[in-house]
């Protein structure tokens, strides 16, 4: 027991170490959203393996702006070892979507970049200093809103870190003219983008309920999902012993399921003002008296816009461009539509014969106009600063290109030389191998001749045995008949030789027979 004591003591410290790291991690996870909500900005270091080559540095939480304004992405890095050639370093911005698609932003390898899609003469890096790689946005739209990542790449090692651009706006509900739960996924965006607006995400649905939205009708949300916000519970919104909160349907199938839309919309660059006339007027009518007055009439998000964020208060009713009738109200009154801040709705008239007044919205020219003259001087004096680096980065390249210049000259010798021999040792080969194909030529040749004499000599040898044969044949064949024929002569000389003798013997016993008649007749 005593020899296991201080193995048990150096177990038991070890348990305690780990048993501080891990309350110290977790104490830091758990207070990290409290730090966020103070608006503390804290750097999240974030490695890719444990060698420390690259290290991104990134805003935890989110950076706020609004539509038509600029802001910044922060994110820092440095190398460890610090003796890595900047203009060997790769930095890279891409937007990362609901689902999970990287959309290409910004790209730079030293002193080259480039700018993707609608980013283009958007972004640029801001180039504080030396591992600075934040991204400077201006004129955002609302379709900037979202996650980025910036990714810092140096040869075979990198290192990410993710920063949420978030923008200052409104949720509203939307449906069309046609009726509620009529719009698909597809549908509902395009409903969206009609008004000056886009699908809202669940974080902002879910602020707007944090703010007071209540909504009893479900609607699309960015990610594909169909949610409804409710501040009051009751019974046709879901019951109401249910609490409060935002009720959540899920994923639904993009193309075949229905709802509403809930829509996003942030900061205008013009106004929104109710038109002044002396009698109402029909749609058509609305929509001349705008452009008469150098503007167009406002879609709804522009007006939920007006509503929001420049408190536009106007207690009568107005055409709006998608056909419905609405009116802001921040500050409730009598006659004015409820106890409650809102843009209240009267449907969708019909259009020819209902008479109202109009909302019209007008381009901030001006604003429009130093916001470019404001980028074009940003981006002068950041083409004046980087010249000036260019100018004395250039002394230093010129210094160097004469070292390398030299450096090559001394190589370009040493090639020449190398290619000389190189080439002498190939025509050396190049002869060995002429000479050996040559002999292998000749050799093939030779045994070629060598078989066609003997096919010859076997066909020669061959024809003359036929022929022999053919003679032989030719000589027995002749022998054969002069055999037959001897046969036929000696068959017919004896024949001849027969008939002869009994001829002799008949003409002999004729002459006795007669010798004997005429002795008979003596008698």
């Amino acid at each position: 027991m005593m020899t296991n004591l201080p193995l048990t003591m150096s177990l038991a410290k070890a348990l305690l170490i780990v048993t501080c790291v891990i309350l110290n991690f977790t104490l830091c996870v758990t207070s990290l959203p409290a730090e966020i909500e103070r608006g503390w900005r804290r750097a999240v270091h974030v490695l890719e393996d444990d060698t420390g080559a690259v290290i991104v540095q990134t805003a935890p939480g989110k950076v706020v702006t609004h539509r038509g304004g600029s802001i910044t992405l922060p994110c820092r890095y440095h190398h460890e070892p610090e003796s890595t050639d900047p203009s060997r370093v790769r930095i890279k911005w891409t937007k990362v979507t609901d689902a999970l698609q990287f959309v290409d932003v910004f790209v730079a390898l030293g002193r080259q970049w480039r700018v993707f899609g609608p980013y283009r003469d958007r972004v640029s890096l801001e180039g504080a200093g030396p591992g600075d790689a934040s991204l400077v946005i201006h004129n955002v739209t609302l379709a900037d809103y979202g996650r980025y990542e910036c990714e810092v790449t140096n040869d075979m090692e990198d290192d990410t870190g993710f920063v949420n651009l978030d923008l200052e706006g409104v949720v509203f509900p939307y449906y069309p003219r046609v009726g509620r739960y009529k719009l698909n996924y597809q549908q509902a965006e395009d409903a969206c983008k009609q008004q000056d607006a886009i699908l809202a995400s669940h974080s902002q649905l879910h602020k707007a309920w944090l703010e007071g939205l209540d909504w009893c009708n479900a609607g699309w949300l960015e990610d594909g999902s169909v949610q409804y916000p409710i501040s009051n519970p009751r019974d046709e919104c879901g019951r109401k012993d249910m609490p409060a909160g935002v009720r959540n349907y899920g994923y639904r199938h993009k193309e075949d399921e229905r709802y509403d839309a809930f829509c996003f919309t942030s900061n205008l660059n013009g106004r929104v003002y109710f038109l002044k006339r002396f009698k109402k007027v029909n749609y058509a009518e609305a929509l001349k008296a705008c452009v008469r007055d150098g503007a167009a009439v406002a879609r709804v998000g522009q007006l939920y816009a007006a509503w929001r964020l420049q408190l536009l208060d106007r207690c009568e009713a107005g055409w709006l461009a998608d056909g419905s009738i609405r009116y802001p109200i921040v500050n409730p009154r009598a006659r004015c539509g409820g106890a409650a801040p809102g843009v209240r709705h009267l449907g969708f008239p019909d259009k020819k014969f209902r008479l109202y007044g109009v909302y019209c919205f007008q381009k901030n020219k001006e604003e429009e106009q130093e916001k470019k003259e404001e980028w074009r001087g940003k981006k002068e004096g950041r083409e004046e600063k980087e010249e000036k680096k260019e100018v004395k980065e250039g002394r230093e390249v010129k210094e160097e290109k004469e070292e390398v210049k030299e450096v090559e000259e001394k190589k370009e010798v040493k090639e020449v030389k190398e290619e000389k021999e190189g080439r002498e040792e190939k025509e050396v080969k190049e002869g060995r191998e002429e000479k050996e194909e040559k002999e292998v030529k000749e050799e093939k040749e030779g045994r070629v001749v060598k078989e066609v004499k003997e096919v010859k000599k076997e066909v020669k040898e061959g024809r003359e045995e036929k022929e022999v044969k053919e003679e032989k044949e030719e000589k027995e064949v002749k022998e054969g008949r002069e055999v037959k024929e001897e046969k036929k002569e000696g068959k017919e000389k004896e024949g001849r030789v027969v008939k002869e003798e009994t001829k002799t013997a008949m003409q002999k016993t004729l002459n006795n027979s007669s010798s004997l008649l005429n002795n008979t007749m003596v008698l």
